[in-house]
């Protein structure tokens, strides 16, 4: 993970920004990649999804959590 390393241009500055990015990939490497191993995803191995994400969907995901944080944060 080169994001640990401060010498290059994907280096997190700011520990939230880590974070965020740290949730974004552990989603897409259990949701949305197949691993060689298992030739299904983990959540699939887990029980826990039906298929493979798709990029899109994740992106869709996190656009309508993102959206519902807003709103909890308005009231």
């Amino acid at each position: 993970m080169r994001r640990f390393t401060r010498l290059t241009n994907a280096f997190s500055k700011k520990v939230e920004n880590h974070e965020h990015m740290l949730a974004i990939y552990f989603l897409y490497y259990n949701f949305c990649r197949i691993h060689q191993t298992l030739r299904v995803t983990p959540a699939m191995e887990a029980g826990i999804s039906n298929h493979v994400w798709t990029i899109e969907e994740m992106v869709k995901m996190l656009e309508r959590r993102s959206i519902l944080d807003g709103l909890r944060q308005a009231f």
